[in-house]
């Protein structure tokens, strides 16, 4: 296999881990966090504007969150970007800045938010093991452009096959981190 193909597997694989670690970030657990807020997009002079972009927020208590806009005419538009993401807060806004209580969860809600943490580990392994079939396809052209040998080919599938695992664990391994997380009280 040559080394650029065994690179784009590896890189694929590893941004696939990092899509996922992106999208757990953004599972509410109970704890203020400011990746909660990471996919709010505010109306900012006609163009959706990520929330970070436009206001400071901070953590000061662990069930609280703080957004401090950087212009205070924007206020209003914040809160409303906060309501329209459905992240089951209410912002309170005191006209200098917004404050997000973040309520407690129910042992249901919990449970449905560990499963909604497996789908997204499921769906990155998914792509992990996309990921892994293209390599093979790159090394079965190989093979029969007679770059490569026939040994060569199955010493080079073990190889992408180990890379699949070993990122099929890492997500596993995130993902049990996070469901963890959640269902703690």
């Amino acid at each position: 296999m040559s080394a650029e193909a065994r690179e784009n597997a590896e890189l694929g694989m590893e941004e696939a881990v990092d899509v996922v670690k992106g999208r757990l970030s953004r599972i509410r657990t109970g704890k203020a966090t400011p990746a909660l807020l990471d996919g709010v997009k505010v109306e900012y002079y006609g163009a959706p504007t990520p929330l970070n972009q436009l206001a400071s927020i901070a953590v000061p208590e662990p069930r609280m969150l703080t957004v401090k806009p950087f212009e205070r005419a924007i206020i209003q538009d914040i809160e409303r970007a906060i309501l329209a993401a459905n992240l089951g807060v209410n912002p309170a806004n005191d006209g200098m800045m917004i404050r997000i209580q973040i309520p407690e969860l129910t042992e249901e809600r919990r449970r449905e938010l560990a499963k909604q943490a497996k789908d997204i580990g499921e769906d990155g392994k998914i792509a992990v093991r996309k990921v892994r079939q293209e390599a093979n396809d790159i090394l079965k052209q190989e093979q029969k452009d007679g770059d490569i040998s026939e040994d060569d080919l199955h010493r080079d599938k073990e190889a992408v096959q180990k890379l699949t695992d070993k990122h099929c664990e890492e997500i596993d391994r995130i993902v049990a981190a996070k469901s963890a997380e959640i269902m703690e009280l």
